[in-house]
């Protein structure tokens, strides 16, 4: 996880990292053979860091595109600005939009007021 502050709002961007025992690092890739316990460490930092830059790059290209002006910083990062309840934007709002397309009702804009009509 990475968390920052940018334009008064927190951001939170998540990444996955594999679990160590992965047969991806316990295998060599060509030959299927077992690596050597340092091999399979190795090839496991490897991969995290190759996570680590592609979510850098990621956050540049948002904020080149947002400099630039082809999109703007709420568009670019709604997704990962953290709520007051600690939940990402994504997190809060992704189920609601499957259920919308499952049932064409739009969601509550005030979840709030939801049952009190």
């Amino acid at each position: 996880m990475i968390g920052f502050r940018m334009h008064g709002k927190m951001l939170r961007f998540m990444i996955s990292l594999p679990p160590k025992d992965a047969d991806e690092f316990r295998y060599t890739p060509s030959k299927h053979r077992e690596r050597s316990p340092a091999a399979q460490i190795e090839a496991w930092e490897q991969s995290v860091r190759q996570r680590w830059r592609a979510l850098a790059l990621v956050i540049k290209a948002k904020l080149e595109a947002v400099e630039t002006g082809i999109t703007t910083f709420e568009e670019e990062f709604m997704p990962h600005i953290l709520l007051p309840n600690g939940e990402t934007v994504a997190q809060h709002m992704i189920p609601q939009i499957e259920q919308a397309y499952k049932t064409g009702e739009m969601p509550s804009m005030l979840p709030m007021l939801k049952g009190h009509n």
